[in-house]
């Protein structure tokens, strides 16, 4: 369970929540536990601990201490009851929709969420009987309307991927729990230094910790926040049993990342901001979707459910696909690579890159088109990102 103290602000909490000095020899840095068993000093104490009825380690796939204070920083961050942390950010979605749907269910999904997740649903989760829709959470009567008599979770990513629409988390957990549902809210595009869906009425917060989180594109990781301790028990239990849980050298790199994370959640989004204003003046850039524009569809609502718009832009060119891919092709400064949330600047090509795997009808249903480009603003100095992409869409004649 988080050892959260309430009193104290987030930029703190990221440096100390979890976390404790070692009381062995001092160390401020917490120690990597790099070992897969525990020893028992006795059969008894064994036989309690797997009994559940003593705390204490047995095998790091069941729990590790370097990855347990890493699942109480984020917990307190988020304030849910405690964390657990994922392999991957897919293994966190993986794990706990298996965890809270069974067959003949249903879930309803924000429709452009993150590409894999939706298609290991589809694909995967439909063979064993798990039915699911995908639609536009932004719009609540989409999201009433979707929901069925067999609707057990209502699975939104808010700002979503990569289209940066905003879903209202208060509303959606308000017609989830009237159904009878759970709300599990993907806050990887935000990170808890700009929304907190807990908060909000959320269930289950999920994390790709590849991103901001550890924020240094060196590290693949996910994380799992219940609200309850019910909920909880009921993702650990799979979790523990299906493997997908981290190692204690990957927990201590993304320990070592989420000690930055206000710094460079800030930094990056004080960039996006101008670099949004300088793309949606470019009269070569045919639109811009960035939550702290006034234009975006649902800027009031960013403005009232997070702390700020965040590092994300996507943006189409008036030349399309062949212009997009041009401009990528020109770029000095931003890297073209997928992810997101690194401290450098990533730009990318949705539709042939993270949701190609998605049919292509269901990508333009989505309002993921061939032209849409998406840019992961870093920490580099605004007058050398503007220059980059300046000189990139100067290609365009």
């Amino acid at each position: 369970m988080s050892t959260s103290s309430g009193s104290r602000k987030m930029a703190t909490k990221v440096i100390h929540e979890g976390q404790h000095i070692d009381p062995q020899t001092g160390a401020v840095a917490p120690p990597i536990y790099q070992s897969s068993t525990f020893a028992f000093a006795s059969v008894d104490q064994g036989a309690a601990r797997f009994a559940g009825t003593e705390p204490g380690y047995i095998y790091t796939r069941m729990g590790n201490p370097t990855t347990a204070m890493l699942e109480a920083n984020i917990a307190a961050l988020e304030g849910g009851f405690g964390g657990l942390a994922t392999a991957t950010g897919m293994a966190a979605v993986t794990t706990s929709l298996l965890a809270l749907l069974s067959k003949g269910e249903h879930m309803v999904g924000t429709s452009s969420v993150y590409g894999p997740s939706r298609v290991v649903v589809e694909t995967h989760f439909s063979r064993f009987g798990i039915e699911s829709s995908f639609v536009n959470t932004a719009d609540l009567d989409e999201v009433r309307a979707a929901f069925r008599p067999n609707t057990k979770v209502l699975y939104v990513e808010t700002p979503a991927n990569p289209t940066i629409s905003i879903t209202d988390i208060a509303a959606c957990a308000k017609i989830a729990h009237e159904h009878g549902a759970l709300l599990v809210v993907d806050n990887t595009f935000a990170s808890p230094i700009l929304q907190h869906p807990i908060a909000l009425g959320t269930d289950v917060v999920i994390h790709s910790m590849t991103k901001f989180i550890n924020g240094h594109s060196d590290v693949v990781a996910g994380m799992i926040v219940p609200k309850t301790e019910e909920t909880h028990k009921k993702i650990a239990a799979v979790l523990r049993l299906l493997g997908g849980t981290m190692d204690p050298h990957q927990s201590w790199l993304v320990l070592r990342g989420v000690k930055s994370l206000e710094l460079r959640v800030l930094r990056s989004q004080e960039n996006a901001m101008v670099v949004a204003k300088f793309l949606d003046e470019h009269p070569a850039v045919e639109w811009v979707r960035y939550p702290g524009l006034e234009d975006h569809p649902q800027y009031e609502l960013g403005r009232k459910q997070m702390e700020g718009p965040g590092a994300l832009i996507s943006f189409g060119l008036k030349g399309g696909l062949a212009a997009g891919k041009k401009v990528l092709d020109h770029v000095q400064l931003a890297t073209l690579a997928v992810s997101l949330g690194g401290i450098e600047s990533l730009i990318q090509h949705p539709a042939s890159m993270t949701h190609a795997s998605m049919k292509p009808e269901d990508r333009i249903a989505a309002g993921i088109t061939d032209g849409l480009v998406r840019l992961s603003v870093g920490c580099e100095h605004i007058d050398d990102i503007l220059a980059d992409l300046r000189q990139a869409l100067a290609t365009l004649g």
